[in-house]
């Protein structure tokens, strides 16, 4: 936490010399406004959202969501109108993770040389997890890996720590700031005010939880969040696993303990079926037992956001989910 407090400090020092932009430079900077808008673009539901809310309240700024129609980030492929988009933005956002590995190809040819790219998982790199297989967690396909030289495999969920979204935002508005000197004073007001509110709901999340455990019957995107409350998970499947069975003995174990923890509820992410919740309820002999729905925002599409769905909305529904 010392040191995402001491990059906003930092941030607002440097984003103070905005403020004295000339009279002659503000100018000619609206009249170049005028002509053409700075375009936005990020590729995940979090970091739209994030940047729209940077933005509010300036004329000179459209933003784009690029995985508009609830696409999962895992299995998404550009198309040829998608790169075009990518590669013209004057910002450009994305997670930066396995999945993202087709960026690197859609920025060699961009055709917007002054472009600012945002790689988030490049900005959070010091607190950037490796996924986890815990206790009872079924492995994916354990049998094709070759152990002696697996690499890391980082959970690309970063979004859903409020830690991650505060530097994240950070980063974002010294992206406009930089490409929009004239309106910086805005995008610094928006953003003191953004943190503010992800702070908030950071505090009533810690006054929640601490020493809780859930029993997630799907796959787990969740560990940013868990792990920065410090509540305990049992899961079917790790975050980014593409296993939609789970084995008997995963259904067994899930079902145990929610008979020993004496579960209250049971949890599935927003795109589940619930049919592996069912299971594990009827094994534990806990009919009746409530499935609960964590979003992970992977599924998030433009026409619910243009109908108000947004970043805080949805950690405040999880909160209370979780509660």
């Amino acid at each position: 936490m010392r040191k995402l407090f001491l990059v906003f400090v930092n941030l607002c020092l440097i984003l103070s010399c905005f403020g004295f932009v000339s009279c002659r430079e503000k100018s000619a900077s609206a009249q170049a406004s005028k002509a053409e808008k700075i375009t936005v673009l990020a590729s995940v539901f979090p970091a739209y959202d994030w940047a729209r809310n940077l933005a509010a309240g300036s004329d000179n700024v459209s933003v784009e969501l690029l995985l508009k129609d609830g696409v999962d980030l895992h299995s998404y492929q550009p198309s040829a109108k998608d790169i075009v988009k990518i590669s013209t933005a004057d910002i450009f956002i994305y997670v930066g993770g396995e999945s993202d590995q087709w960026v690197g190809d859609a920025l060699k040819n961009a055709g917007n040389e002054n472009q600012i790219v945002i790689n988030l998982m490049e900005v959070l790199k010091g607190f950037v997890k490796e996924e986890e297989v815990v206790e009872g967690m079924q492995a994916e396909h354990e049998n094709e890996h070759d152990h002696d030289h697996e690499e890391a495999e980082f959970d690309e969920h970063v979004w859903l720590s409020l830690n991650n979204a505060i530097a994240s935002s950070n980063e974002i508005a010294r992206a406009l700031m930089e490409k929009d000197e004239v309106n910086a004073q805005i995008y610094m007001a928006n953003l003191v005010s953004y943190v503010q509110a992800l702070s908030s709901l950071k505090e009533a999340y810690a006054n929640e939880f601490g020493g809780k455990t859930i029993i997630v019957c799907d796959r787990f995107p969740f560990r940013y969040l868990t792990d920065e409350f410090g509540i305990k998970y049992y899961a079917a499947f790790a975050g980014c696993s593409a296993e939609t069975e789970a084995s008997f003995e995963t259904i067994a174990f899930l079902a145990k303990k929610c008979q020993e923890l004496d579960a209250k509820a049971v949890f599935v992410t927003e795109s589940a079926d619930k049919k592996i919740a069912r299971t594990v309820i009827s094994s534990a002999n806990r009919e009746g037992l409530p499935v609960i729905t964590l979003d992970s925002m992977q599924s998030v599409t433009l026409k619910q956001a243009k109908k108000g769905a947004d970043y805080l909305n949805i950690m405040r529904s999880n909160l209370e989910a979780l509660k």
